[in-house]
């Protein structure tokens, strides 16, 4: 497998297109992929018809968890750490790392699972560092919020 990374003016034009005014932090680039490819697929795919995802259109729903700030989770599935490498195996094959989980098995090829990967590891990046696996968010960042925190569905 040819190993590359992005680049630099790839990641920025990814950020701004999320409205993110820096880069993502070295751990949350995933290697060999492509994560405007990725939002693509997302879309193609249809990952909004079970999860809210910012940005996309028509990714309103609630039957699965929201993808919103991705990049600062620290867990994902409920055991798995959040890691761009971890994350493209769950897309790929769901059901081989949780026999049973909701998560259905998308078809996608290795090279898809990375660039859906590289893509959700964008979504939050840039707005503060990441929270590491296991480590709790800060006293601002749970509980109630006088704003919401996602768009309605009609917004």
């Amino acid at each position: 497998m040819r190993q590359r990374k992005l680049s630099c003016t790839t990641i920025l034009a990814v950020a701004a297109l999320l409205g993110c005014d820096t880069e993502p932090p070295a751990q949350l680039l995933a290697v060999d992929a492509d994560p405007e490819r990725g939002r693509v697929l997302a879309i193609e795919r249809g990952c909004g018809a079970c999860h809210v995802i910012p940005g996309l259109p028509r990714a309103v729903s609630w039957a699965a968890p929201p993808l919103n700030e991705w990049a600062r989770r620290g867990w994902f599935a409920g055991r798995f750490p959040n890691t761009p490498d971890r994350l493209a195996a769950w897309l790929y094959a769901p059901q081989a790392m949780s026999p049973g989980t909701a998560m259905p098995n998308l078809g996608l090829t290795e090279e898809e699972a990375r660039d859906i990967a590289a893509y959700l590891m964008t979504l939050g990046a840039g707005r503060v560092e990441p929270v590491p696996a296991g480590m709790p968010l800060g006293p601002d960042d749970g509980g109630p919020r006088p704003e919401p925190r996602l768009l309605d569905r009609n917004g």
